[in-house]
């Protein structure tokens, strides 16, 4: 060999004549304390090199397209991310993917992508958002900025005027500068920069959703899910699931008499905080296995686990939809944070992804559920190469999606021992504790996993 650093699919031969993974993180919360304690990585600063980058998307965007990575190298982002992470962006693909499936495959099949509610982006798609705001006057709409987050900019709107700052300013851009595209009496685009440019310049892109007016609530409060997905590669599609998660609920009942109120409305701990009755030590979540558990109780076991396939089916066709337009990269992988919404019906319905999940803990229970989030990302990414490249489970993660769908076998205790393949998802099924399988050094952690797989059969069928 030239000596180049290779990675191989029992490991990464790189580190054989290494001591350390030398790792740079440019975010000040969990994912610090999580790379700090860990066994032989070390930190390195300012232009120092390093094998591993936990960067903010702002460094990404920046400095992705100046930098030399060898074959080892590992960065926590997609090089355009935002395909599916922007609002505007993910609701383009997964109608493309749609209209696409149901040239291929039919209706039936394209009828699987009806998760996502019906969405316009602003200014560009302003008539035909009016054309339909218009089939049902009187109904909520929600306003929401494409590229920002944690409840910023949202708004709800009944009628027209209140988004007319919207109506009739499109944009262009050449050689990456804004021009605002004005047209004459004809109908046609002069191109060139108008002197109100810089008023216009402040009507931002923005998206209009049709507000799921009737949410699954609990004791009177709407809540959303935020669930994480995992991507090593677009190409093949290799995608796990986290089993843990958890609902964010709204502080104050819901209602749609008062569409003004956000502490009612938006579900974000951001701006549930903010709230004068809000009480940090309660908190406004519930784990993912709590909220499962409190469902099935209500709704049965076959109808809980209908709705969570049904969630399976959406990681999977987001994440199909952008396939071929995300810039696959062998050096990066992403932790995607998504945001699901339940109707009174119990289907779920996408409302966004995003490509930066708060790691800021709002409880001490939070931060014992992102430190275990963190580690076994990292246990996955595998810069040790201590995975054989086989697994189906790595500390809270299980494979979903290799390539195609990936099965678990159960053994069917009805019929004498046959098998039956369903789905390797375990969303808020957490039977054996995560705390013994993903806390303490990562010796520990690695033989549980290989421990447990003896007995998986049996340890699958116990259920909530």
């Amino acid at each position: 060999t030239n000596g180049t650093p290779n990675r191989s699919s029992k490991g990464n031969n790189w580190t054989e004549g290494r001591s350390c993974v030398r790792y740079k993180c440019g975010l000040l919360n969990t994912i610090q304390d999580v790379l700090r304690q860990r066994p032989n990585w070390v930190e390195v600063k300012d232009d120092g090199e390093w094998d591993f980058n936990w960067c903010d998307v702002g460094w990404l965007r920046e400095n992705f397209g100046h930098t030399y990575m060898e074959e080892h190298v590992r960065i926590n982002h997609f090089r355009n991310h935002y395909e599916l992470t922007r609002k505007n962006l993910m609701v383009k693909n997964l109608k493309r993917y749609q209209k696409n499936l149901e040239r291929d495959m039919g209706r039936v099949e394209a009828s699987r992508c009806d998760f996502f509610p019906c969405t316009f982006a602003l200014p560009s798609e302003y008539h035909l958002f009016v054309e339909e705001f218009n089939r049902s006057p009187g109904s909520t709409w929600i306003m929401k900025p494409v590229a920002k987050s944690q409840g910023k900019g949202i708004f709800l709107f009944r009628k027209l005027k209140d988004i007319m700052d919207w109506k009739k300013v499109t944009y262009i851009y050449f050689n990456e500068e804004l021009l605002v595209n004005r047209t004459d009496k004809n109908g046609h685009s002069d191109g060139t920069r108008s002197e109100e440019q810089k008023d216009f310049a402040q009507v931002e892109n923005y998206v209009a959703q049709r507000y799921i007016e009737k949410p699954y609530l609990i004791n009177g409060r709407k809540f959303d899910l935020r669930v994480y997905v995992l991507v090593t590669s677009y190409v093949p599609l290799k995608a796990w699931l986290y089993r843990d998660g958890f609902a964010r609920f709204s502080g104050t009942r819901f209602s749609l008499s008062s569409i003004d109120d956000k502490y009612m409305h938006l579900t974000n701990v951001s701006v549930q905080k903010t709230a004068p009755d809000y009480d940090p030590e309660k908190g406004c979540k519930w784990q993912m296995q709590q909220l499962r558990r409190y469902l099935t109780a209500k709704h049965g076991r076959e109808m809980v686990e209908t709705l969570f396939k049904e969630m399976d089916n959406i990681f999977v066709r987001s994440l199909q939809s952008v396939q071929k337009v995300i810039i696959n990269d062998k050096h990066c992988f992403e932790l995607y944070g998504y945001d699901i919404l339940l109707d009174q019906n119990l289907k779920p319905w996408l409302i966004e992804v995003n490509a930066s999940p708060s790691h800021t803990p709002s409880s001490q229970e939070d931060y014992e559920m992102k430190c275990r989030l963190l580690e076994d990302t990292l246990n996955v990414v595998d810069m040790e190469g201590r995975l054989t490249g086989k697994e189906k489970r790595v500390g809270g993660y299980d494979l979903m999606w290799n390539d195609g769908p990936v099965y678990r076998e159960d053994v069917n205790l009805q019929t004498s021992g046959s098998l039956c393949f369903t789905a390797n998802t375990h969303l808020g099924n957490l039977t054996v504790p995560l705390m013994q399988m993903s806390w303490g050094n990562s010796s520990s952690h690695f033989g549980a996993k290989k421990k447990s797989d003896n007995g998986a059969k049996v340890y699958l069928r116990i259920q909530l």
